[in-house]
């Protein structure tokens, strides 16, 4: 089993610089033996002993405390989605085991997605499975429904079919929010063989996603902005909002939309009409 807590304890070691959290420089320029801080300036900053630090590095203790945990949040400064990860590796019976339940999208959300007609939404579950999405949304990345049932999963999308390249002018940086969206999953749900699947083929198959997940950086959805190319409509930019849906677990609506009388705003009604 693979020891998820050590390493990304050590990625945030490494990313970590002294100046960070006010240690000065003492070591002579090209002196310092390690990136980032020392475990033993972690161990005092979180205020533990180094050979208790040490042992979480080495995966040789699995379940530090709440206080510890949020020492060590502090120390590294990590967000909010890196507090959430970090909490999630150190007490991974918190999550929830066992088999996962099938995913389904309520009648009514369905409809009311599909009530949206100038705005695309769309509904995310757990690991980033398409769950249900309007004409609009289809019309704009991909008609998920033609997809069969395994590949309708926005992270597969993202790195597997060139259309998605093409999709977003700042491809790059979409993707790699991606993964780190499939890495607050796979903390959340260690144990989930289809999410463990579903990383393991797009480590294999893709060399970005590989680097990035390697990483250990994590993103929650909640806002931003996307910059399209659409090959029939042209340059669309879009705000999104990203909705966690009461009552259904692991569901997440996004709805786009674009700023009233912009050129996007006529792009997109535009393809509405065209995907009408």
């Amino acid at each position: 089993m693979a020891d998820h807590l050590g390493e990304f304890l050590r990625t945030c070691r490494a990313g970590t610089t002294p100046e960070s959290v006010g240690i000065a420089r003492l070591d002579p320029p090209h002196g310092r033996r390690v990136r980032g801080l020392r475990r033993e300036e972690v161990a005092q900053l979180a205020g533990v002993s180094v050979d208790y630090y040490t042992r979480l590095e080495q995966g040789r203790h699995q379940k530090p405390s709440d206080a510890v945990v949020d020492a060590l949040a502090r120390v590294f400064q990590l967000e909010p989605a890196g507090r959430a990860h970090l909490a999630d590796l150190a007490r991974p019976g918190r999550s929830r085991a066992g088999k996962l339940p099938v995913q389904r999208v309520r009648p009514a959300m369905r409809q009311m997605i599909a009530s949206m007609t100038e705005q695309p939404a769309l509904i995310l579950g757990r690991r980033t499975d398409v769950l249900a999405s309007n004409a609009l949304a289809d019309a704009l990345l991909t008609e998920w429904g033609r997809l069969v049932p395994r590949h309708r999963n926005y992270a597969r999308w993202m790195f597997l079919d060139p259309a998605a390249r093409d999709a977003f002018l700042d491809w790059p940086v979409v993707a790699a929010e991606v993964v780190g969206t499939v890495r607050l999953y796979a903390g959340r749900f260690p144990d989930d063989p289809q999410l463990n699947e579903l990383v393991g083929e797009l480590t294999i198959k893709s060399s970005e996603f590989a680097k990035w997940w390697s990483d250990h950086r994590v993103h929650e959805r909640t806002h931003g902005v996307k910059r399209m190319m659409h090959p029939v409509a042209g340059a669309i930019t879009l705000r999104y909002e990203a909705l966690e849906l009461p009552g259904d677990d692991d569901q997440t609506l996004f709805v786009y939309t674009a700023d009233p009388g912009s050129p996007s705003q006529e792009n997109l009604r535009l393809l509405g009409l065209f995907s009408g």
